[in-house]
């Protein structure tokens, strides 16, 4: 008999989804579950959802989630992160890009919140040298000790245009792109995607082809706030730079790459998060595969299991688990000449690590 290869970690199933396909998950500091439905083509009813008695919900009301064309501010247009900032606020990340198309006018956002009254407290909006018509908001981590209301970052992970990090002060809803199309935002060159033992790439219904490109995409936040990690999704390398160097604006944008720190090869990441001791935790889409970074830049993989088809996004609830969306992104019909070879259901799964989120207070 030939061995098998060997898979360990202990997962445990929290939810199947065997409707639309989720991206995002966040755990807030009560351990409520929300998560987010991206419009890529499925029947999203609706983009945001909490998870009450075993059920999905629309959060905060099926209103907000109809798209109201006289009031695009107001409503959700198609989610692609949520985070829950363990004090209080479930921030909801709008790309306004159903299908990946140019961001609806006015309509991509960032929107606070309040968990206690299940309201929202505060919009963002972009101005157009922000978000860009190629622009696709992917994923925000925040720091409320800078600044008089604090900060937030957002990846940019544009197919078509430069990746940057937009740097967002809470304060005065003053935005700002950094590292707009730098090397480290920037989809690696080099970079060929395998999943499931199969290349990944564009594959058209009229049988052409293109390569699989998206820049910065997973990002993370140090447990003081010093220090943001990121990664594009077409790479394997894990970049870091330090959150002060992005918020200071006499550093020329041209200049700010000779901040940015290299900690090699991680494997290819969709999401990543951090713990309260400043460890990173990463997907590697192409191995099925978690992996953990120590913060002297050792990394071990902490799970391989072959039902981590896909590992989206991360959030560490108080109940000290890694929470990870599984997806199986790469069976989307866009990858395979317009079949859709994806099974459902999607997963929730958690892990136990025994640590608590990274704190942003």
């Amino acid at each position: 008999m030939l061995s098998m290869e060997e898979y360990f970690g202990k997962f445990e199933l929290v939810y199947s989804f065997f409707g639309a396909m989720p991206t995002g998950v966040s755990v807030s500091e009560t351990g409520r579950i929300f998560i987010c439905f991206p419009k890529w083509g499925d029947d999203v009813r609706f983009t945001v959802a909490e998870m009450v008695e075993g059920r999905l919900q629309p959060y905060p009301n099926l209103e907000k989630n109809l798209i109201n064309p006289l009031n695009i501010t107001m409503s959700f247009i198609s989610v692609q992160s949520v985070v829950a900032d363990g004090r209080g606020t479930l921030w909801i990340l709008d790309t306004a890009a159903p299908n990946f198309s140019e961001p609806i006018k006015g309509g991509a956002k960032l929107v606070a919140v309040d968990l206690k009254t299940n309201t929202i407290r505060k919009v963002y909006t972009f101005a157009e040298d922000v978000v860009l018509p190629t622009t696709y908001l992917n994923d925000v981590r925040f720091d409320f000790r800078v600044g008089k209301s604090g900060y937030a970052y957002i990846t940019d992970s544009s197919s078509k245009g430069p990746g940057a990090i937009i740097v967002l002060n809470l304060e005065t809803g003053d935005a700002y792109r950094r590292l707009s199309g730098a090397n480290s935002t920037s989809p690696d060159p080099y970079f060929l995607p395998k999943v499931e033992g199969e290349i990944l790439m564009n594959r058209n219904p009229d049988g052409t082809t293109s390569p699989f490109r998206l820049a910065s995409d997973g990002i993370a936040i140090s447990p003081d706030g010093r220090i943001l990690f990121f990664c594009p999704l077409s790479s394997r390398h894990l970049y870091s730079i330090s959150t002060e160097a992005l918020r200071d604006r006499a550093i020329p944008d041209m200049n700010l790459q000779y901040h940015v720190k290299y900690w090699g090869e991680k494997g290819a990441s969709d999401g990543m998060i951090t713990d309260a001791k400043g460890n990173i935790y990463a997907g590697d889409y192409e191995n099925n595969s978690i992996r953990k970074i120590l913060p002297n830049g050792i990394m071990e993989t902490i799970a391989h299991d072959p039902r981590i088809l896909w590992p989206d996004t991360f959030s560490i609830g108080p109940d000290r688990y890694l929470y990870v969306i599984v997806n199986q992104l790469h069976r989307q019909a866009r990858f395979h000449y317009g079949k859709d070879l994806r099974q459902k259901p999607y997963g929730l799964l958690r892990l136990k690590i025994d640590e608590l989120p990274a704190p942003t207070f």
